[in-house]
């Protein structure tokens, strides 16, 4: 493998003795140690790990692609998940199918979704959503398109990416405006059916309004989120949306 500074770019500040130990001795010494385990065999080993311990996140994707570079064919990493699915747990499975899709899809079609999607809207993608990224199931890009008068961010989410439930509070007025300028995702309000997003749909959501939004499975997804101004505003970040809760959505 390359030399790896993922460590030290993201906690490098914060945590540099973790970070030198991520980036010199996991992916510097025991990575690189190819005598005793070929790099195919510990991408085997990395993916089976993450998968049965419920790590089906950004990082998972990293070795799902590693994993891709370093040899496991579509055919071997769909016969390795259904493999785990009967010993680590089939919704465990059937979030890594999700993301093993997106990365062996790529390489067969010849074309980067991700960049058509960004070809597809008038509205730069911008930078991943560090920020707010405990709050999101998956990787999502955040671009501020005005930050005065009235707060608008263009909000992108890979597929299968969706933010956790929460609430936008106001003491009066307040509450938030989505319109999808790009891709396919969903809108769901706590207690009703979720409601299907494309270009032009627009949907308003009260202050007090218990809900979540993001992409399809299958789809990138993008929509402007309009700050609706009000007094005293804030925002509550809940738990996650499940598994088997977005899964209903196929």
């Amino acid at each position: 493998m390359g030399k790896q500074t993922a460590g030290r770019d993201t906690l490098g500040a914060f945590a540099p003795q973790f970070a030198q130990l991520n980036d010199d001795v996991l992916f510097g010494e025991v990575w690189s140690r190819e005598e005793q385990l070929s790099l195919r065999d510990r991408s085997l080993v990395t993916v089976t790990a993450l998968v049965a311990s419920g790590m089906i996140d950004t990082s998972f994707q990293y070795h799902l692609e590693t994993a891709k570079k370093n040899g496991i064919t579509k055919t071997e990493i769909g016969e390795i998940l259904t493999q785990l699915a009967f010993y680590a747990g089939w919704p465990k499975a059937w979030a890594a199918f999700r993301m093993a899709i997106q990365v062996w899809t790529e390489e067969e079609s010849g074309k980067d979704p991700r960049m058509e999607h960004a070809q597809a809207m008038m509205f730069p993608m911008g930078q991943p959503n560090e920020e707010f990224a405990p709050y999101f199931t998956g990787k999502s890009y955040l671009f501020p398109v005005s930050t005065s008068q009235v707060g608008i961010f263009n909000v992108t989410f890979e597929p299968g990416c969706r933010n956790n439930w929460h609430i936008h509070h106001a003491k009066a007025g307040g509450g938030q405006i989505l319109v999808c300028v790009a891709g396919r995702g969903f809108y769901q309000e706590w207690g009703k059916a979720a409601v299907e997003m494309r270009p032009g749909d627009v949907v308003n959501i009260p202050a007090g309004v218990k809900h979540w939004h993001g992409a399809a499975m299958d789809s990138w997804f993008s929509h402007l989120a309009v700050e609706v101004p009000g007094e005293e505003s804030s925002n509550e970040w809940l738990e996650p949306v499940t598994e088997e809760e977005y899964g209903r959505l196929r």
